[in-house]
């Protein structure tokens, strides 16, 4: 196996001194014992809650090639036999890893942010760029003050293109993570209602998200959705933080790469895009209206890179969506079956809006009828009742049979739908998947959306491990 790092050259990256008999080199680094591979080296970080110090034994027992670890903490470490790099401050000494890891590399370098859609439109560019080239990507949502080193210190020599998804709930986060990424093209995806707890207004959030502009490498490009209302406002930032190149995606006329026909359908979308002056018919596995837009941005970040356009294309047609982001799976019950609409792993009022009109979209089968689960929507400060009251409008545009809900901001939601319709609440996860189980049929599509930290993901599990499933739609897991 090719290595990831020589030691000499860890050592010098990180400032660092080497403890024991070094090996030539790491093939991966880890930074938990539950998943770290033999050859890998063990990055002992210290977070809020867990010291890596303490699972060192394990990292040696899972066959860690080294650890690094901090000066300070060596004395305690002092009976373990195998090879340490010591250094001053792990984390520290990893973000100087990824930025010596950045220096090194001549990929082409996509830097994602936005209120939604961020890790959705990561992993599309992270599955059409693989087509194209050699991709090297964040894992899971790895986008905040170690997931972002972490995720450079990981990225190979010789990638062609690097996908980095930066996050942020309070201002300042982006702008050092950026720093180290420096993209050729930095995306905003949406400006939406999402950490409103910690912003006073949508203006804020959009002045944060353009942190990302900042660390553009000279010539670099922003791309920015047209059809956001924010749209003004973040070009002249752009503007402001001296971006040369400024191209955009969405719907509107004056977009470089604009959406001109569509045609949704229950598993996949059909598309006619007009990118940079020429015309592509496209394919998209996923299904949904929301990942639409997001394609048109992967179609033009993937275009700025100069990326082969027809792989990317072409690509489109086998992207699935992830568990916890739209996948769907077809359950066995008695007389048939029903479809389950995997959104549980995160919401906010944009995103909730767009997994309703998912849910519109889908055709249950024979008697089935639509019905959303929905779960709190975290994060939304002094404006969560109404935020979730609103919700009640797109539940009833749309053909939805009947709604579940749970958890204390719900209850707005709740107090919100008219009393004809059926509307169940409940104020804990607990209390309400029995009444969800008491009601499923044959025939139904089941969406469950919520933000992570409600518990909602738990439903989802209790019904892939009480039903069958019986064809798998596509989660791409």
């Amino acid at each position: 196996m090719s290595l990831l790092w020589t030691s000499d050259s860890m050592v010098e990256a990180m400032n660092g001194r080497p403890v024991g008999r070094l090996p030539e080199g790491i093939t991966g680094i880890s930074i938990d014992t539950r998943t770290l591979q033999p050859g890998e080296a063990f990055f002992a970080i210290k977070g809020d809650a867990l010291d890596g110090h303490d699972y060192a034994t394990a990292a040696v027992a899972a066959g860690a090639a080294l650890l690094v670890v901090a000066e300070a903490k060596l004395p305690a470490l002092g009976k373990l036999k195998v090879p340490m790099i010591v250094v001053d401050d792990v984390l520290a000494a990893m973000t100087r890893l990824g930025i010596a890891s950045r220096q090194r590399s001549h990929a082409q370098i996509i830097a994602v942010t936005g209120s939604v859609g961020k890790t959705t439109t990561k992993e599309a560019l992270r599955h059409v760029l693989a087509q194209a080239g050699k991709v090297h990507a964040s894992v899971a949502s790895f986008n905040n003050h170690w997931g972002v080193p972490l995720t450079l210190a990981r990225m190979p020599a010789d990638t062609d293109y690097g996908v980095f998804e930066i996050g942020m709930n309070h201002a300042d986060e982006i702008r050092p993570l950026v720093k180290m990424v420096r993209p050729h093209v930095s995306l905003i995806t949406l400006i939406a209602p999402a950490h409103l707890g910690h912003f006073r207004n949508l203006q804020e959030i959009a002045v944060a998200k353009a942190e990302i502009f900042e660390g553009l490498v000279p010539g670099g490009y922003a791309l920015l959705n047209r059809d956001d209302k924010h749209f003004k406002l973040l070009e002249k930032l752009a503007v402001d933080a001296g971006v040369e190149h400024i191209k955009t995606f969405g719907e509107n006329a004056r977009a470089d790469y604009r959406l001109i026909k569509l045609k949704l359908h229950d598993g996949c979308s059909c598309l006619t895009a007009r990118l940079a002056g020429e015309e592509a018919v496209v394919k998209i596995g996923a299904p949904g209206r929301h990942i639409v837009q997001n394609v048109l941005a992967v179609l033009g970040a993937a275009h700025l890179t100069g990326a082969d356009m027809a792989k990317v294309t072409l690509a489109l047609a086998s992207l699935r969506p992830e568990s916890g982001r739209g996948a769907r799976h077809s359950l066995e019950v008695p007389g048939g079956t029903f479809t389950l609409i995997d959104e549980s792993y995160n919401a906010n009022p944009a995103s909730m809006r767009a997994a309703i009109e998912l849910l519109a979209a889908a055709t249950p089968q024979g008697k089935g009828r639509r019905i959303a689960v929905l779960g709190d929507m975290l994060e939304l400060g002094k404006q969560a009742p109404k935020l979730h009251a609103d919700i009640s409008s797109v539940i009833l545009a749309n053909p939805i049979n009947m709604v579940f809900l749970g958890g204390p901001e719900m209850a707005a939601l709740k107090a919100a739908m008219p009393v004809e319709f059926h509307a169940e609440y409940r104020q804990s996860v607990d209390e309400l998947q029995p009444q969800l189980l008491n009601t499923i049929r044959a025939g139904d599509v089941i969406m469950v959306k919520s933000s992570k930290g409600t518990g909602f993901a738990q439903i989802v599990k209790t019904l892939l491990q009480k039903y069958n499933t019986v064809e798998p739609l596509g989660p791409a897991e």
